[in-house]
């Protein structure tokens, strides 16, 4: 009987020790980070950690130093095994990283995922800033870049807006994409002082020839991998839907850095200043609009 007690009590000591390891593992500061979401990643770099990153994903286009690290394939498609095969103690993911029982598997694995905020907005942005900021451990920074951001934003947004109709088309498959409402690109347009076209559609969808030359728009723009995509700048204008409009007619074609276009990251104020200070959506803005 005596033996036997031991054994129960030696067990329940061995199980509360792991516990306790597990929970001491848990609340030490991250060494190896796996970032999910370009965003997500440039924020981490924003916050001086870059050096805790061990690997990211495919969207994760900057700072360059984000493009040497190994890559797990797109967040929104997460290969679990690649994951796990960096050795992660923390995982931040982007709230559309996915699909879900991958993440769900994940976390059953033992390992720390921190899900963070990641819808087209700017509060999404600054809660983005300091979510990242308290699972990193560093707080403090968070609080300075999200002012820095907020502050910077602030100056951006009261420079002179044209107002010029306009357009983002994504290209990488091949068929022409325009972003519709509730897309970061949109947000990008609207804070540039610009109007979107595509604006009651939502989401990204297959933009016809026949569409775009309907919507006219003063302005387009192209993320550089799309314009990449698509031959480069001539054959772009070249297409029918991009040739017949006062965009192509005037030669207004912002080609943007892939995620100042299409993600609402750290360097918003700068993709506003970007559109803002290109002298064609200023001319653009002073032309005359077609009817209807």
């Amino acid at each position: 009987m005596a033996a036997s007690l031991l054994k129960i009590v030696a067990a329940a000591w061995a199980a509360a020790c792991m516990a306790a390891a597990a929970h001491a593992a848990q609340d030490a500061p991250a060494r190896r980070v796996v970032a999910l979401g370009g965003t997500v990643t440039e924020i981490v770099y924003a916050l001086g950690q870059g050096d805790r990153l061990v690997g990211n994903d495919l969207s994760s286009l900057y700072p360059e130093a984000a493009t040497k690290l190994p890559r797990v394939g797109y967040y929104r498609t997460v290969p679990v095994e690649g994951v796990l095969a960096l050795k992660p103690d923390l995982i931040l993911a982007s709230d559309q990283a996915g699909p879900p029982d991958a993440m769900a598997r994940l976390r059953e694995v033992g390992v720390r995922v921190q899900v963070v905020s990641d819808q087209p907005s700017v509060r999404s942005l600054q809660d983005r800033i300091r979510q990242i900021a308290r699972a990193l451990d560093v707080p403090e920074r968070g609080e300075q870049l999200a002012r820095s951001v907020d502050a910077a934003l602030s100056a951006a947004r009261a420079l002179p807006e044209s107002h010029a109709r306009s357009v983002l088309i994504m290209n990488r498959t091949g068929t022409p994409l325009g972003a519709g409402g509730g897309t970061a690109a949109s947000l990008v347009l609207e804070l540039s002082g610009l109007v979107n076209v595509l604006a009651d559609q939502e989401g990204y969808k297959p933009l016809s020839a026949e569409a775009l030359g309907a919507r006219a728009p003063q302005v387009i723009v192209v993320p550089r991998l799309s314009l990449d995509a698509a031959g480069g700048k001539q054959k772009l204008l070249a297409l029918p839907g991009v040739a017949a409009t006062p965009a192509a007619a005037n030669d207004c074609i912002v080609v943007m850095d892939d995620l100042l276009a299409l993600g609402t990251g750290p360097r918003l104020p700068q993709a506003i200043r970007a559109l803002k200070e290109t002298d064609c959506v200023a001319r653009a803005g002073q032309s005359p609009r077609p009817a209807g």
